[in-house]
């Protein structure tokens, strides 16, 4: 089978820059403000979560 070597893997990412450079900031961006956004929603839900159980831990 093909497994490429650290050098062919260079030339790749190389290539990749080339073609992409110009909207990897934005691509980047974007990707950051989605991770941010899913770590709100998981705190989100461990919260209503936790007070979900204190609302059952009361009865």
């Amino acid at each position: 089978m093909f497994a490429p070597g650290w050098t062919q893997l260079i030339i790749v990412l190389l290539i990749g820059l080339l073609f992409f450079g110009n909207r990897l900031p934005s691509t980047m961006r974007s990707l950051g403000k989605s991770i941010n956004e899913f770590k709100k929603g998981i705190k989100e839900g461990e919260e209503d979560e936790d007070d979900d159980q204190d609302r059952i831990d009361e009865k």
